[in-house]
Parts: structure tokens; sequence; C-alpha cells
């Protein structure tokens, strides 16, 4: 699963003004439907500077947040993007689970055009056209144990 996040969004907000920011959040909305639908990826939700998105494999989801990111940045603004897989709870329409919650850990430690990954997903793909960056392990916030986790390089 794909989460990603506008960087410094109530910055921008304030600065833009509501229209303008509206305007910006439509373009950035598009965006984010064009390209998860292009990698085959289903949307979950969109969280109001974000998106959650699940896809068939991780590859897919991987080249959707690369994707997402470059196109991100013609728009003006930078996003953040952290992938995690594994099972989910099916809960009218969304997901929950650990994996979800792992996912967003994953998410919150990403900086501003940055994709970071799982070892889980990082293994996944293992023999792919992907290069990763190891950044550490992590404590993932109301997540058991050290997690390390990979930027994807560009």
């Amino acid at each position: 699963m794909l989460f990603t996040d506008i960087v410094d969004s109530t910055k921008h907000a304030t600065e833009m003004g509501d229209r303008r920011w509206r305007g910006l959040i439509e373009s950035h909305n598009k965006l984010m439907h064009t390209e998860i639908n292009r990698f085959k990826g289903r949307v979950v939700k969109s969280t109001g500077d974000g998106f959650l998105a699940t896809f068939d494999g991780p590859a897919r989801a991987i080249l959707c947040a690369l994707a997402v990111s470059e196109e991100a940045r013609r728009l003006g603004i930078e996003i953040r993007a952290g992938l995690h897989t594994g099972e989910v709870d099916l809960i009218d329409g969304d997901i929950g689970g650990i994996t979800v919650h792992t996912a967003a850990r994953v998410l919150a430690e990403a900086r501003a055009s940055e994709v970071w990954t799982s070892r889980t997903v990082k293994d996944l793909v293992a023999g792919s056209k992907f290069n990763f960056s190891e950044q550490g392990a992590f404590r993932l916030k109301g997540v058991s144990g050290d997690w390390s986790l990979f930027s994807v390089l560009l």
C-alpha cells in the first residue's frame, strides 16, 4: 500500500489563500487518481493533503510513488511517500489493521520528495530495477520492534 502526503501543506495553504490552495489540491487530486489508475492501483481514500492506495504488487506501488513525486514537483509542491505490504482488514470500502498503521509510520519518516519502503517491500522486489538506500532501524510509533527502512533511489 502507498501513503502520500503533501509536504508543508498548511504553510502552502496559508501562503496561497483558500481559493488558490483549493485549485492546487484539485490538480493534486487529479494527478493522484491518474497515476494510481495508470499503475493499476485502487484509491482507498484521500486524507485531505494525501492519499492511501493499494496495488496488486509492490513494484507498481513504487513506480506510482516515483511518478507522483515527480509530477507533484511540476505542480510546485513536494510530496513524500511511504510503502508497506501485508494483510489488511476490509471495513466498508476502507482498509485497516497493523499493516495500514505500519505504512503510515513509514510515510512519517520520509522527507520531501522521498519514497520510503519497509524491508518487506524491498525484499519483495529483489532483483528488480529498483535501487535502495538503507536509512537505518526505526522504532515506528505504536508498532513493535525495530524496522529497517529504505529510500528508493531515483
